[in-house]
């Protein structure tokens, strides 16, 4: 059974007509689609799932990475550094187009990550998770028709600022069908003693927030108002949320590495779930 937050109930309202915030985090072992619905409608803060996937996977995939450096986000653009494997889709906002380059670092990530699990794919492991969960079709979204890359792995140790992710707003025209709506997954193959708590906020962005803008990220005063659904993972759990809202990770504290397989979900008009980083 889920482990529900009794705030998720409490009534809100300033007068008899009963509002209720229903923006907590939801923990359980199994993901269904119910979580993924109330998600993208907004009427849950983030889902934290259990024992996604198990210690001796996540050890064999540790292990293996220890053989393949990683590579990093352009530190001028995000800074503290964030170490990656694989290209992200916001790597190349700013050329306003997936160009070759991306599908170059698309198929040699891909190649690696392939090795990682007993000479099998990680995300083959995470993609057929959803499968079970979700009642329509579950297929890589494209480019052009090519699919997009999916299923970077990422090591964030100094956390990251607060920011939000919308690939129909930041590079409109990228995915040949545009979600309506988009979620993020973070799979947790590795956690440090203390810290790297993901922090979402019940706030999307709009124009006037450029004013608070720090780089890639927004300044916090922002939020500090509003609901937040604040998750800590343990390795092998799996974190999903709406990450069109503010959200923002808490540096590691003490010893061990926060490393997660990470991809963005997109639901579109025809029930499809789209996958893709």
């Amino acid at each position: 059974m889920p482990e529900l937050d009794t705030r998720r109930l409490e009534d809100v309202s300033s007068n008899s007509s009963p509002i209720y915030t229903l923006f907590d985090a939801e923990v359980t072992d199994d993901l269904r689609p119910d979580h993924l619905q109330r998600l993208a409608s907004g009427v849950l803060g983030a889902v934290r799932v259990r024992g996604f996937g198990s210690a001796e996977m996540c050890a064999e995939i540790m292990k293996a990475l220890d053989e393949h450096p990683l590579g990093a986000y352009d530190a001028e653009v995000v800074y503290p550094p964030v170490a990656k494997l694989g290209p992200a889709a916001y790597d190349y906002y700013g050329a306003r187009e997936l160009n070759q380059d991306y599908w170059h670092s698309a198929e040699e990530s891909a190649a690696v990550r392939r090795t990682l699990l007993g000479g099998t794919d990680p995300l083959d492991h995470a993609v057929e998770r959803f499968r079970s969960a979700w009642p329509g079709p579950v297929t890589p979204a494209t480019c052009q028709g090519r699919p997009l890359f999916a299923g970077m792995i990422r090591e964030i140790s100094t956390g990251m600022k607060m920011h939000w992710d919308e690939i129909v707003r930041e590079l409109p025209g990228a995915l040949d069908t545009e979600p309506i709506c988009q979620l993020a997954f973070n799979w947790y193959l590795s956690m440090p003693e203390g810290g790297g708590d993901t922090w979402v906020y019940r706030r999307r962005w709009s124009p006037a927030d450029e004013q608070f803008r720090d780089g890639y990220g927004w300044a916090e005063d922002m939020v500090a108002d509003e609901p937040v659904a604040a998750v800590r993972p343990e390795a092998g759990d799996a974190i999903v949320f709406d990450p069109r809202n503010y959200h923002l990770v808490r540096a590691s504290e003490g010893e061990g590495r926060r490393i997660s397989l990470s991809f963005f979900l997109g639901v579109t008009g025809q029930g499809r779930l789209l996958y893709w980083s």
